[in-house]
């Protein structure tokens, strides 16, 4: 999810990126040698490999729902004054959070069918769970069911929603009190959004300190997780970095027939339009740094300069069209690692966080979005969050789609806003 992060912000972590990838291989590959020592101090080094990365989980895992309530509500604060801001932005806006549930629906179906036609290998599976649950992951109980789902899904107490980690009552009040925030006065309105704004920022800087430790985390879980299941582990990611790249290759495919006959383009000119942008977006994994060759894209086409002026900017911004799908796909991936069947509550619980939570997306560094966007929908959903601290380090090989996903449907909704707003 780098691509959402500001150049410089890139630059800074890139040690985290490539220290963590680096730290990853190293402990799996350790750790699945450790039989070769003496028995007593391999003990010894898995036991401290556990304590040392479980500190780091809990580091990383206190900051999730100060961070998704204050994100949620200046994001969706800030998208509905967009939306105000005049015709088109406000139907860019509409198409935005339009696309943004499909794509969370695509993603959770799309994952269930990958994992059942190419399930990973049962022995791979079987060490995988073992590992896992030995770096503590520890699953949640099913929801009791359809009923007592959607009577939960309005939280009577919502400090006790956050204690006990109930994200989707969390969000759905967060959403109700960011939409709130526009019928109060001016003065009241900018002093909650600066304080959210501001507890936002404090909590960023709380989750880059930890990520400077990303590499220390991500090694002492890699070595407990290869300590059991051994080369199996590689195997595991790998299978993992494909089906989640293939979700986001299905989406960028999507957003041609979205430009095509949304936006009434002619299909070789909105086909070669985006080489530009989208040879942009493989190369610096940023849709931000894809802005100016989506803007001549958008001319090539024939959108009008006052639509691509302010519908791609908004896009960039708002918009992750990959990320709902690919969020809710890590999510539900990860509860096929651990070999959990997610009930029907469980799964609309999650759809709905991946969905909502991308209403209010801002540009954050990748392993920061990567954590704040799919954590949420991984304890909707009933799993831990502890192997997302072990996928972060491979997310790039992914996040070149999700940037290539993105940038081709930001201009492709551009085209569908440029044309519906001509014609209204």
């Amino acid at each position: 999810m780098s691509e959402a992060a500001e150049p410089g912000a890139r630059k800074g972590g890139g040690f985290r990126v490539y220290g963590a990838l680096i730290a990853l291989v190293a402990g799996i590959a350790l750790g699945s040698m450790g039989g070769k020592v003496a028995p007593g101090l391999h003990e010894q080094l898995v036991a401290i490999a556990a304590f040392v990365g479980g500190l780091w989980l809990n580091a990383l895992k206190m900051t999730v729902i100060p961070l998704v309530v204050a994100l949620l509500i200046v994001g969706i604060a800030q998208g509905r004054e967009a939306a105000s801001a005049g015709r088109i932005a406000g139907r860019s806006v509409i198409w935005i959070v339009a696309l943004c549930t499909a794509s969370a629906v695509f993603g959770a179906a799309a994952i269930l069918l990958l994992t059942s036609v190419f399930p990973l290998p049962r022995e791979t599976a079987a060490g995988l769970q073992s590992a896992l649950a030995e770096a503590g992951t520890r699953p949640t109980g099913p929801l009791p069911g359809i009923g007592e789902f959607f009577k939960g899904i309005v939280p009577d107490n919502v400090i006790s929603a956050a204690a006990n980690g109930d994200v989707l009552p969390l969000v759905i009040f967060s959403v109700l009190f960011a939409l709130a925030l526009s019928h109060i006065s001016g003065e009241g309105r900018r002093a909650l959004l600066t304080l959210f704004q501001a507890i936002a920022d404090a909590l960023l800087v709380i989750i880059g300190w930890v990520l400077w430790l990303a590499p220390v985390g991500v090694f002492a879980l890699a070595y407990t997780v290869g300590s059991a299941a051994g080369a199996s582990a590689f195997a595991g990611l790998g299978h993992y970095v494909v089906l989640i790249s293939l979700i986001g290759v299905l989406l960028t495919l999507a957003a041609y027939p979205l430009g095509i006959i949304a936006g009434r383009v002619p299909a070789a000119l909105f086909s070669r339009s985006l080489l530009g942008p989208q040879a942009v977006a493989i190369s610096t994994r940023s849709s931000l740094a894809s802005l100016p060759a989506m803007l001549t894209s958008a001319r090539e086409i024939g959108v009008r300069e006052q639509v691509a002026d302010v519908t791609l900017p908004i896009a960039v911004a708002l918009f992750r069209g990959t990320g709902p799908a690919m969020n809710v796909a890590v999510a539900v991936y990860v509860a096929h690692w651990l070999g959990i069947e997610p009930t029907m509550g469980q799964m609309i619980a999650a759809t709905a966080v991946g969905a909502v939570m991308s209403y209010g997306a801002v540009s954050l560094p990748g392993e920061v979005s990567f954590i704040s966007s799919i954590a949420p929908i991984a304890m909707a959903l009933g799993v831990p969050i502890a192997p997302l601290a072990l996928l972060v380090a491979v997310e790039m090989v992914p996040d070149i789609f999700r940037t290539l996903g993105n940038v081709t449907m930001d201009v492709a909704v551009t085209t569908a806003v440029d044309k519906s707003t001509e014609e209204a």
